[in-house]
C-alpha cells in the first residue's frame, strides 16, 4: 500500500528515464491518466495507454531527444498528502520562466498552468516538469 500514488508515479518515471527505458508501468487511476495526458500534450512523454485487464496499469512511453537525452530533466511533486499547496490564478508558479510545465488540479479537471491562467482558474499544484 502506498501513501502517495502520484509521487510513486513520478518516481517511476524519473527512474525509467535514468535507466533509459522505453516505457514504464504504474498502477492506473483516473488522476494519473490525466497527469499523463497533460504531460503528453506538452511534449514531455511520447505516449500513454491504460490496460484493460485486471489490475489496470498505466503504460507510459518515455521520450528522448535526438542525442538520447531525456525530454524531462526535472520532475517535482509540489502538493503532498501531508501539505497541500493551493494557488490562485495570479500565483501559479512559472517553471524555468515559462519553459517548463506546472500541472494543476482545478475545478474543471487536471490542466497545465498555462491553460489554468487562460481559464482564470486556481487550484492544487500537483507537480512541476522541466
Amino acid at each position: 500500500m502506498t501513501m502517495d500514488p502520484i509521487s510513486d508515479m513520478l518516481t517511476t518515471i524519473r527512474n525509467g528515464l535514468k535507466a533509459r527505458l522505453y516505457s514504464v508501468e504504474v498502477p492506473a487511476s483516473r488522476l494519473k491518466g490525466e497527469i499523463a495526458r497533460v504531460m503528453k500534450d506538452a511534449g514531455y512523454i511520447a505516449d500513454f495507454a491504460m490496460t484493460t485487464e485486471f489490475p489496470r496499469k498505466l503504460v507510459i512511453t518515455l521520450k528522448y531527444t535526438a542525442k538520447a537525452k531525456p525530454a524531462i530533466t526535472e520532475l517535482k511533486r509540489v502538493s503532498k498528502p501531508g501539505l497541500r499547496h493551493y494557488v490562485s490564478t495570479a500565483k501559479i508558479p512559472a517553471v524555468l520562466d515559462g519553459m517548463g510545465l506546472t500541472i494543476l488540479s482545478t475545478s474543471k479537471g487536471v490542466m497545465s498552468g498555462v491553460e489554468a491562467k487562460k481559464e482564470k482558474l486556481g487550484g492544487e499544484v500537483i507537480c512541476t516538469v522541466a
